[in-house]
């Protein structure tokens, strides 16, 4: 399952203010659940877990126009290491990737985009 290109649930990019009990606050907003953040938007994110972190699952994040510089993946609680053959599509799109839990990510995320990079984030809730 994938999420849906025209059906953000916040149509632009926003620092994740708060993170735990299985969701994300951003934009004044609450959201239960995993969420795939860019710099055009916010969406909910099939995935529970790692393990679930997929092509599919990845489909907003490679089609991002213009390409995106840097994608952090939470992880959850637990670190997680990528698949090659996944790492191998972001090199073929010039992404760079980094995985760890989700507290890092977060900051992660919130200091790029204030940086005003083209990030995008992958963020398993905790």
């Amino acid at each position: 399952m994938t999420a849906e290109r025209d059906r953000p649930h916040l149509p632009q990019a926003a620092e994740i203010e708060a993170y735990g009990n299985g969701g994300f606050r951003f934009a004044g907003m609450s959201h239960r659940g995993s969420l795939v953040c860019l710099p055009d938007g916010i969406w909910p994110c099939p995935a529970q877990r790692p393990q679930d972190i997929d092509e599919a699952s990845l489909a907003l994040v490679f089609a991002a126009t213009p390409p995106l510089d840097h994608c952090v993946i939470g992880t959850g609680r637990d670190p997680w290491v990528m698949a090659r053959e996944l790492k191998a599509r972001f090199a073929a799109r010039g992404i760079a990737v980094e995985t760890m839990t989700t507290g890092p990510a977060v900051m992660t995320y919130n200091i790029l985009l204030g940086e005003r990079r083209r990030i995008a984030a992958v963020l398993i809730a905790v």
